[in-house]
């Protein structure tokens, strides 16, 4: 499963190895589990990072006991793999379904819990609802329970199935903002009727009985559905698919460009976009710099520590410490994604060292020097949050303390420790073609901090508010201006 990327309602899928009402007996359940956990015992590097060996093996043990029937996809992925897989405290370590299977996964086809809300702490706020002719429930009414439920007692139940690195869980609260009816239903299940606890606008507590969403009953809305799912989707255009991981724009009023960084995965040419931008920065001298890594879930590394030369004022190494179980995948290679590449990599890149682990020495002893050309002197304001996530999160340690850095927003979700990550291939086990993504390196920061299992914390917190998800404000880009107009007035101040 994707940082945030989840499919909000499922279909039942009409015949075939993918249908979404298959179930598999308990004994092909049992000898994928019990694959996955030798799978995860030889080759994960941070299996017992948070979680002792005896934890983890209670654990093991226990949901093993659990597949005592037969059980859909469905069931045996969020009944068995999320909890075990979320205990490791690995926000790369998730499981997924079978390629073919999300791919039939349709919208809007399956009743589904009516409300999506802004989630954090002990609040929850209504972004919008399902059933469209509720008077009641609308966007920015504060909501206090569901069933019985509160917004906190919520987020404990939920987050026993979401991964998060350590005890960095904040980027749950925004996958929970973001597809709520998705993890209502799949781990709590659907109820007919919801009883929903809510602030009116006197301020008094009120309580609401309101129906689980039925889009069968829109017959606009199946219509609308029917019709898309017939029409071949438009290839999209190479400069809109370029901007939605990344853009540069200047704000020549405000005296500032932003620069948003949704990924740094491979496909969005980081490189030359680095350098047309920060060339464009020294010719036009804006003094005032924003990075949002708020979307960005990571990527390669070598495009964060790109981004990191024009910014950083010394030199850098990427970590401490970067290592493997083993220099290859042996006799699982199988059941791994593309297992022979991955194996081939451990091999090449990795060496044996005395603490029986397997360094990739070129990212614990590389040493990375600050640009000469079109190197940024400016003031950098760096937005970052819960899905600031793998290498977005390194990059936002590396510029931490920096005296022109200000780090604005909430914690992110990438351990600022470390994480695991470089190599993240999947696990596709035999019988369900169930998928566990498993990384294979651990990553200890460069001059890292204390194993807290805290992600990487801000300078200036900014958290969510009531008002601004009533209003629309992006309360994190309005402090950023607030941070600029002060400092500038601070300069021309006598």
């Amino acid at each position: 499963m994707g940082l945030l990327t989840v499919t909000i309602f499922s279909c039942t899928v009409t015949s075939g190895s993918m249908d979404a009402s298959r179930k598999f007996a308990a004994e092909a359940l049992r000898k994928d589990y019990s694959l996955l956990r030798e799978i995860m015992e030889k080759n994960h590097p941070s299996l017992y990072w948070y979680t002792s060996k005896d934890s983890m093996d209670d654990i093991f043990d226990t949901y093993y006991q659990l597949i005592s029937d037969s059980m859909t996809r469905q069931q045996f992925g969020f009944k068995i793999l999320a909890p075990v897989t979320t205990a490791v405290h690995c926000g790369h370590t998730s499981f997924n379904y079978p390629p073919k299977y999300n791919r039939r996964i349709k919208e809007y086809t399956k009743p589904s819990f009516p409300l999506f809300m802004k989630i954090w702490a002990d609040t929850m706020v209504i972004t919008s609802n399902l059933n469209k002719k509720d008077s009641i429930l609308k966007r920015g009414t504060l909501v206090t329970s569901i069933n019985g439920l509160s917004a906190q007692q919520l987020a404990d139940t939920l987050f026993k199935f979401m991964p998060a690195d350590g005890y960095s869980e904040n980027v749950n609260y925004i996958r929970l903002s973001a597809a709520f009816p998705y993890y209502h239903r799949n781990i709590l299940g659907l109820s007919k009727q919801y009883e929903i606890g809510y602030i009116d606008s006197t301020g008094q507590q009120q309580t609401v009985s309101v129906p689980v969403f039925d889009p069968s009953a829109d017959s606009a809305l199946t219509s609308f559905i029917e019709k898309r799912n017939k029409q071949a989707r438009p290839p999209q255009v190479k400069e809109k698919r370029l901007e939605s991981i990344r853009s540069f724009s200047i704000d020549t009023a405000s005296r500032m460009a932003v620069m948003n960084l949704n990924s740094f995965a491979g496909k969005g040419r980081l490189p030359s976009f680095y350098r047309k931008s920060f060339r464009i920065l020294r010719k036009k001298q804006i003094p005032n710099l924003v990075i949002d890594l708020r979307s960005n879930g990571g990527g390669r590394v070598d495009n964060y520590t790109s981004l990191t030369r024009y910014i950083r004022n010394t030199d850098f190494k990427v970590a401490d410490s970067v290592f493997a179980n083993s220099n290859g995948l042996g006799s699982h290679r199988k059941y791994f994604q593309s297992g022979r590449l991955n194996s081939f990599i451990l091999f090449l890149v990795t060496s044996k060292k005395e603490d029986n682990k397997y360094h990739f020495r070129y990212w614990e002893n590389h040493v990375f020097h600050p640009r000469g050309k079109n190197h940024y002197k400016g003031n950098v304001y760096i937005l970052i949050n819960g899905p600031t996530f793998s290498a977005s999160t390194l990059f936002a340690h590396t510029l931490k303390g920096q005296v022109n850095v200000t780090l604005v927003g909430e914690e992110a979700g990438g351990g600022w420790h470390g994480n695991s990550g470089i190599l993240i291939p999947d696990v596709v086990l035999p019988h369900t073609k169930m998928r566990v993504r498993l990384p294979l390196f651990r990553i200890v920061q460069y001059n890292h901090v204390p194993k807290n299992g805290k992600g990487v914390m801000p300078d200036v917190y900014v958290p969510p508010t009531v008002d601004n998800v009533r209003k629309g404000v992006d309360g994190k880009m309005q402090k950023v201006r607030e941070l600029i107009r002060e400092r500038q007035a601070d300069v021309v101040s006598p």
